[in-house]
């Protein structure tokens, strides 16, 4: 009896071993060789430790970034934010199989979180640290090599000089490199001299010059060993054609209208006020200039010098308004030095202007007095003649006097002749009052005409000046000094 128990049991064990072995084979059959492979990889594999059986031996990883856009550069800020695609390559020794026991299967799609990666950060960023790249697929060969490429936004500081804004270039800087390994556990190399450009958006503002990818070792203070980084270097210039249109044009507009008024005529009013209204212009100018540039003490914009220099002729114009008009309106007693004469009758030779009013004399006498009225004279029924005087009675007879004291007159005609003295006196000194009051009005006004002259001449000779000096200064400011640091680039 007990032999059939123990025949029994033996029976039903083999029963149940049998059935074991097809469950297995049926599930084998069930899984994918991707299935198959993963479980075998992540048995016993461990993502905190390095993928490398002998600890003295390094990771190498290299790395590269493939450049997709430039999505901002601030410059107020001093960040670069770009947009790349963060290649990563290295070797992991516990990731190997054989192909042939997978159907040929030579590389297989990982999640990134299920194997080790190497903690290679932005040095230089400018972001919340606290940011994670993206859990992309690692794409691991049947060899070990394990490719991963996230998408990646960084925000690196930069530090930007403004001296030929809006001309200026960049070179901004990119330092890739493991934070925690040293360069004996982790060894960071770079994949190529350069980075890649097929698949770059352009940018509106910026082109990109040059690109170069260094590799470089550092050594810190806190540890002996190296620690190497990838140091990747961008050349950006800026697209000047927004800021022609936008800033540099209408401002050389404004500098122009400033030159107008020397041409404005100073008895309308409006000289003053025309160099005051551009002044205030540009000062808006400087303040959009200002918003986009950083608040520093380094260096001052290009564009800012071009403005300083445009506003400083502007002003100098405005205080030379002030001048000419003084002059236009200065002249009723005062006459035009002889030394001022000769100096703009020389200024009107050679700016071609032809002179009304100034000779190289003077031509108007300072002081009319009673000597300018002739030695005979008439007005009204008396006259004189060579000092005596001789009335008219009105019938053809003419009486002198000198001739009727000879002959004895009777006491009337006497007290006649004592009345009629008194007023051809009167007469001749009213006479002489009007006469010079007439000429003392055609002396000012004459003063006053050559006063004008002397303002115009001055006008035109400061806005040839200005002219000349605005001209050199554009032209050495927005011209010169850029292609001057091109030369240098």
């Amino acid at each position: 009896m007990s032999r059939d128990l123990l025949f029994f049991a033996l029976y039903v064990l083999l029963h149940i071993s049998l059935l074991e072995i097809k469950g297995v084979a049926a599930l084998n059959v069930t899984k994918t060789d991707e299935q198959r492979l993963l479980d075998a990889l992540m048995t016993g594999y461990s993502k905190d430790t390095r993928p490398v059986y002998n600890a003295s031996h390094p990771v190498r990883v290299s790395v590269g970034i493939t450049l997709t856009q430039i999505f901002d550069v601030d410059e107020k800020n001093q960040v670069l934010t770009t947009n790349v695609w963060l290649d990563q390559e290295w070797k992991d020794e516990k990731l190997v199989w054989d192909p042939n026991e997978y159907n040929g299967l030579e590389v297989m799609r990982i999640p990134c979180r299920k194997i080790w990666l190497p903690d290679i950060v932005l040095y230089n960023s400018a972001s919340d640290h606290n940011e994670k790249y993206m859990e992309a697929l690692a794409m691991v060969g049947s060899d070990g090599t394990v490719f991963w490429p996230p998408i990646v936004k960084f925000r690196s500081s930069c530090l930007m000089d403004m001296t030929y804004f809006p001309f200026d270039d960049q070179i901004c800087k990119l330092k890739l490199g493991s934070w925690a390994y040293t360069g004996f556990q982790v060894d960071v190399l770079n994949r190529s001299n350069t980075i890649d450009m097929s698949r770059f958006v352009e940018n509106g503002e910026w082109e990109i010059i040059n690109t170069e990818a260094i590799r470089n070792n550092v050594y810190y203070t806190c540890c002996p060993e190296p620690f190497p980084d990838v140091t990747i270097t961008l050349h950006l210039r800026r697209r000047t054609i927004y800021f022609m249109y936008n800033v540099i044009i209408p401002s050389i507009m404004l500098s122009s209208l400033a030159l107008l008024g020397f041409w404005v005529n100073p008895d309308s009013g409006e000289k003053v006020t025309l160099g005051l209204t551009v002044l205030l212009a540009l000062s808006v100018f400087m303040l959009l200039i200002a918003e986009n540039t950083p608040a520093t003490s380094f260096f001052i914009p290009l564009l800012g010098v071009y403005l300083i220099t445009t506003m400083s002729f502007t002003s100098l114009s405005v205080i030379c308004a002030v001048g000419v008009t003084n002059l236009h309106l200065r002249g009723h007693a005062y006459p035009v030095p002889n030394w001022m004469r000769k100096l703009l009758f020389l200024i009107s030779n050679i700016l071609c202007i032809r002179l009304h009013h100034l000779r190289n004399g003077l031509s108007v006498n300072s002081s009319p007095h009673w000597d300018r009225i002739p030695a005979s004279s008439t007005f009204g029924n008396h006259s004189t003649s060579n000092g005596r005087i001789v009335h008219d009675l009105g019938e053809g007879t003419v009486i002198h006097h000198d001739e009727v004291h000879k002959e004895g007159a009777a006491p009337t005609d006497r007290l006649l002749r004592e009345d009629n003295s008194d007023v051809n006196h009167a007469l001749l000194e009213t006479l002489k009052c009007l006469i010079n009051k007439h000429e003392e009005g055609e002396r000012e006004r004459k003063i006053h005409d050559e006063w004008k002259e002397v303002a115009l001449i001055i006008d035109r000779s400061l806005f040839v000046i200005f002219l000349l000096g605005m001209i050199v200064a554009s032209v050495y400011i927005l011209v010169v000094l850029p292609l001057r640091k091109l030369a240098t680039v």
